[in-house]
Parts: C-alpha cells; structure tokens; sequence
C-alpha cells in the first residue's frame, strides 16, 4: 500500500510539472512497476518513487527509446528511454518477427550477433541512490549480447556469435555485415553505442544484405515491434548444446583480410623504418583494422594500455572513444611521439570510424576531420599520378565534402551520388538498387565500380559485399600515403592542401548542440519548427538565398511510411559562400548542422598553409556564429568562451560555465583568492566536473581558457593568469 501511495504521488507530480511527456512516463512508469514486462526491476523501480528523483524518472520513462537511424541507442538505466535488458530483448523479440514475415517459406534461418566492448559503470552517478551493487551496474555489451543470443534461438534461429564460451569476445560492425552476407544470414545485430561515453549503449539492426534497412523496409520492422510484451528466450548452455549457438568459422575472417589485401593491390611496398601509430580507442578495431596492417606488412605500434578492450574507456580522455575528438587521441600521440612514428590513425569502439593525426615538421599534431579524410582517400585513389587511378563509383551524402563531386568531374569515365539523406544506410540501398541491374538516378553502373562510398562521420566504404562504413581500408591507404609522402620529406597535411590549391578552396565544419533529455528533445523540436515556420534572411553572418526542406512533399514526394520522417527531418540552407544543413538527432536530444563552404569566384590566389588557414577560419567563424544563430530561436545565447567549449558538453553545462564559472574565475584572479596554480586547477575541475562524467574535465576546458587568457592579458593584474595562459597552450 505504501508503495502505491508513493506512486500515485509521483505520477501526480509528474502530471502536474510536466504536462503531456509527464502523463507519459506516469502512465510508463506504472506498465514497468506492475510486471506485465520482463525484466523490469520493479524492487529497483521502487526506489525511484521520490521527489528528489522526478526529473530522473521523466527522461526515463517520458517515451519509448526511438528506433532510429537503423536501431535503438541511448544511455543505460531503468525505464523505456533507456538501454537495458528490457529494451534490447523487446527489439530482438520485435526483429525475430519481422524475420519470420519476411521469410515465411525458410524453415531455418541464421542471424549474427556481434557486441563491442563496453560496460556500464555510471559515471554521470545518476543511480548513486541504489548503492553501488544494483542489477545494471557492470552490465556490458557481451552480456546483451548474450541475452539476444538467447531470444533468437528461443525463436529458433541458428546464432553465430563470436567465441560463445568467452564472456570477453567482440565483433566489429564491419565484420557483422561482411558475416551476414557470406554466411547466407538473414540479418544480425551489433550490440554497441559505437563512439558515444561509455554511459551509453545500444543495439543496431542489419538486414539480409548487411546493410541497415531504409524506408519503407524498416517501418515494417518497427511495426513488427509494436505490441511485443515479452520475450522467448532458450538457456544459452542448451541453445549451444543443441547446435543452435555457433561460434564464427575462422575462415570468414581471413576472408576479410584477404578482401582488403587483395583490394589494396600492393599499390606501396610498406617501409619498415617508418612505423605506423595506430589505437583502436579501447575497442574490437585490433581484430580489423590492425589484422589487415599487420598482414600487409606495415610496422604497427599501438600504446599497450588502448590495444586491449576495455569498456571503461578509462585511459581515453574526456572517456571519448571517438576518433571524431582531438583530445581523446593525446595519449596515444604521446606514444607515438616515444617511438618516433608521425602518424596516428585510429578507429572506435565498433571498428568503423576512422581517425587521423599528422605531425607536422614543428613538432605539432594536426587532426584531420571525415570530410578532409574523404578528400584525401576520393584524390589519392582517383586522380594521384602514384595512386591506383581508378574509375568508377563515389557515393556520397547531403553532409559530405563536395570536393569530391570535383573529383568526380575530373577523373575520366566516373559517376557520383550525392545529395543521399544522411546515414550509410542510404549509401547502402544505393548499392542494393544499383545491385538489381536499375539505375539510381542517373547513375547505371554495377555496385562492383565502386571506388569511395563516404559521409562527414568519419566513415567509408569501399568494398561493396561490406554495406556499413569501415575503418580498415581508410587506414591502409592512408599508411601506405604516409609513409611514401614521409620518404619524400612531406606530410598527409601537406597533401591535403595540394588537393585544395589543385580543385580549390572547399572546407566543411560541423557542429552540435547537445541538449539533455525530455526537455533538450523538446528544445531541439522548438528551433526546428522555428526555423520552418519564419526561414531565416541572415544565418552564420550570411544572406540566405534557398532554403530546401526535405520535409516538403511536394519537392519529395510523399513519406514512404512513418520511418521516413525522422530522416528528412533535415533543412539545407543556401548562401553564397556555404551551404548549411541543419539535422536534429531522431534519438537524442541533440541538433546537429554542417557548414560547407564553397570555393568563391574568382578562385582565391592564397596557397600552401596560408589557404588551409583562410578557408578553415571562414567555416569556424560560421559555424560559431551558426550555433548563437540557432540558440536564440529558444532565446538562449552563449559567450565566446563558452562556444570554445567541445559539444560533447552539453547546452546546459555551457551556459553555467559561461554565466558563472568565467564570471568567478575573473573575480578570483583579481581578488588573489586562489593561493597557487594548482589550487586554481582544482577549482576549475570540481566547477566543470559534470562535463565529463568520470574523467578529468580540464582537457575539455583548454580552448576556453586560452581564449580567456587572451581577453584578459593586460586587464587583469594576476601572475597565475600567465601561468594560466602557458597551461591552456600546452
């Protein structure tokens, strides 16, 4: 009786606060208390029923996690919006369905599961009232994993799952497609949050072709999961005893390499004074990424503590396992440093993002992002007088470098795709059309003249039996150029820029604004409709001309079902000197846009660095002036210092360390509060821990702080605001 009190008081509460997402998650809350779902807690659920935890609860159980772009991904914790036993065996339960309509007359089927490596262990601490021991502290991916391993056979689908009897086994998305299409599976799912913290987790579901399903396919596997309450599931020791669990052939494997060793086609002979710094960020990229390296012959050194597996992601700064971050590569660069390597690559947890580091002849490192690594790999492979000078195929998205469009334009009997809604998924279904013998637009080739298939997201293919982005080929091309720009006394920096100086001055920069639950879903909304209901005459300092919305049906065409919309969720704005594209997560509260600039006329005169320089500054002074633009749609604006900040820091967070942490930081230098530099240090790392949950914050904090050291050189009389300054620029 008590605990009905409780909940009633609480649903009531969340009514009243929170309008219509609180009478949702009241009404959630009650389904996932009363036990008509498995796996629930309802013991845990219980200890939620305090005032103290409402905001906890709302985000929680306010709405189910979305299906989005090909899966569910989110944090990990209690209640319907998150990852949890519950919600990953209702989709597999979901996708165990659909299989069976979608093949009514195969009497066996075969599925893949794979996982990567991480493991929750709360470090935002928002199940800190549960004590340290509660059922999902520690869960990993392996163990979901396991747990979908279970439905499928439970539903009697052959399983291949990697090294059944190792609780420590992953599997790279990339090899999960490359498996489900050599093994004649009728699809799979990778349990994995691919670059997110490791709070997060989630599980991404893969058709018959390897592939993620588009519109309308993948509204029919929606639908399949609606109405799903409970999950069949087979003992994992029976389901393994009884032939249906089958670990992976080690030929499939070999296979892999052997694809991409043969794809590679000994275009550079690797030299072995010159090592290769490769860090697969804690996660399954050595199984990959460095299995290819190391089979073609490249000297690979990777820093020990981030060869292995290890879901903490501890040693990875800001615990950022995403090759899209440049601080999360500093301990592997100082490594690198160590052995005298001058280039670091790298890839996330899941193995199919790439990253890339240079140093330069000062000493310096440069970090290179997914549109300035698709440039180098579309020249490289297209048009270098040294390269393979190949012809055929690139796909790209609405988010990708448009360099390669001029690629495209200037190699002989080539064809592109572009402008493809964002997601690799659509590149993907291009294959599949193109695969029928139809043409894609105006595009007839086979999927076989693939060249390049790449988006902003650090992410490429290149072979087309692996339908999902790969970390593995970007690298060893990128090796091999290394190391043969290396002997000839250049740098992969210096490449790029010759590509700018040859084709002309096109640049990329992407921002986000990250937001935080019920109520970031609803900001993101609002600066949306916004933006559709008055189109904007100035964006990022610039007069608009067009602005084309993937929403308008009749520019589109109707939606194909209701999966469609979530994609086209997407606004294009046209300026003279950029193109804007502005697309909010459909999982996350979280808004992404992209600024790419155009090359002006007449083409500009600037060479070598200088060019670098002048095109990066025009897209990062847009898209600083960008992200006020789209905050005072909600009336929120941020100061310098705080749009310095990375946007892995989250709306809220920014506007606090903006407000109040710069104003009291100012306030303590002038008044001598702080009694030495470290003491300053440990002031500002208990201001922004909630930054980074679990980590140090202070990297994240290092922009900022050398811009504040700027402002206020002269203005403030302080010696740690030298000290202050010499620290930030280190």
């Amino acid at each position: 009786m008590k605990t009905a009190a409780m909940l009633d008081e609480i649903c009531e509460k969340l009514s009243q606060e929170y309008g219509d997402p609180g009478r949702s998650a009241a009404e959630n809350l009650r389904i996932w208390l009363s036990n008509e779902l498995p796996s629930t807690y309802p013991e845990i659920l219980e200890r939620h029923l305090e005032t103290r935890h409402l905001a906890l609860i709302l985000d929680a159980f306010w709405q189910v996690l979305p299906f989005g772009t090909g899966g569910r991904r989110g944090r990990v914790g209690y209640g319907p919006n998150r990852i949890n036993p519950t919600t990953i065996g209702l989709t597999v339960q979901g996708h165990c369905r659909h299989l069976r309509a979608a093949f009514p007359d195969r009497e066996e089927m075969a599925v893949v599961v794979a996982n990567d490596v991480r493991v929750f262990h709360d470090d935002a601490r928002a199940y800190d009232f549960l004590g340290e021991s509660h059922p999902l502290q520690g869960i990993s991916s392996r163990a979901l994993g396991r747990l979908a391993v279970e439905i499928y056979t439970g539903n009697g689908f052959i399983t291949y799952f990697a090294e059944p009897s190792s609780n420590d086994a992953v599997l790279t998305t990339p090899e999960l497609s490359y498996l489900i299409n050599e093994l004649g599976a009728v699809g799979g799912i990778n349990v994995s949050a691919s670059h997110n913290p490791p709070d997060d987790n989630g599980i991404k579901v893969y058709d018959e072709y390897g592939s993620q399903p588009v519109a309308p396919d993948d509204q029919k596997l929606v639908d399949a999961m609606l109405g799903v309450d409970r999950f069949e599931t087979k003992p994992f020791a029976e389901a393994l005893a009884a032939g249906l669990v089958r670990g992976i052939p080690g030929e499939y494997h070999d296979k892999y390499v052997r694809a991409y060793v043969e794809l590679y086609g000994g275009i550079h002979k690797p030299l072995a004074d010159l090592p290769i710094a490769y860090t697969p960020l804690n996660g399954c990229g050595m199984t990959t990424v460095g299995c290819v390296l190391e089979e073609l012959g490249f000297p690979l050194v990777v820093p020990p503590d981030q060869a292995v597996p290890d879901g903490t992601f501890k040693v990875i700064p800001l615990k950022a396992p995403n090759p899209e971050v440049p601080q999360a590569h500093i301990p592997a660069r100082e490594y690198a440093d160590e052995l005298g390597a001058t280039v670091l690559l790298s890839s996330d947890p899941d193995a199919d993002r790439v990253g890339l580091q240079s140093k330069l002849a000062d000493g310096s490192w440069y970090h290179f992002d997914g549109n300035q690594i698709s440039a180098i790999l579309g020249y490289f492979l297209m048009l270098d007088p040294q390269g393979p000078r190949r012809t055929g195929l690139i796909i790209e998205t609405l988010v990708t470098t448009k360099i390669l469009g001029r690629i495209v334009e200037t190699a002989d009997d080539s064809c592109l795709v572009d402008d493809l809604l964002v997601g690799f998924k659509y590149i993907a279904d291009v294959l599949k059309t193109l695969g029928t013998g139809a043409s894609y637009g105006d595009v007839s080739c086979s999927p076989d003249q693939l060249v390049l298939a790449a988006e902003e997201s650090h992410g490429v293919m290149m072979l087309p039996t692996i339908r999902d982005k790969d970390a593995t080929p970007a690298c060893m091309y990128l090796a091999a150029l290394h190391q043969r720009l290396a002997s000839e006394g250049k740098t992969l920096l210096d490449y790029y820029v010759g590509i700018l100086e040859e084709l002309g001055g096109f640049d990329c920069f992407n921002r986000s604004i990250m937001m935080r639950g019920a109520e970031g879903m609803l900001k993101k909304n609002a600066i949306m409709g916004a933006l559709r209901s008055s189109h904007p005459t100035m964006l990022g300092g610039q007069e608009v001309r067009r602005v084309v919305d993937y929403m308008d049906t009749d520019a589109f065409g109707a939606f194909r079902s209701d999966t469609d919309r979530m994609p086209r969720d997407v606004l294009q704005i046209f300026t003279d000197a950029f193109i804007i594209t502005i697309r909010p997560s459909g999982t996350e509260p979280k808004l992404k846009f992209y600024c790419q600039l155009l090359p002006g006329e007449p083409a500009s005169t600037t060479r070598g660095s200088a060019l670098l320089r002048e095109v990066r500054v025009k897209s990062e002074v847009t898209a600083a002036k960008l992200y006020n633009d789209l905050l005072s749609r909600i009336d929120v604006r941020l100061n310098e210092s705080a749009l310095l900040l990375p946007d892995i820091v989250d709306l809220d967070l920014k506007l606090h360390y903006g407000e109040q942490t710069v104003p009291a930081l100012r306030k303590g230098l002038e008044d001598n509060t702080f009694a030495s530099f470290p003491v300053l240090l440990d002031w500002l790392r208990g201001e922004a821990a909630a930054m980074t949950p679990g980590t140090d914050p202070l990297p994240a904090l290092k922009s900022s702080l050398a811009y504040l050291g700027a402002e206020w050189d002269g203005k403030i009389q302080s010696p740690l605001l030298a000290e202050l300054k010499k620290w930030a620029a280190s």
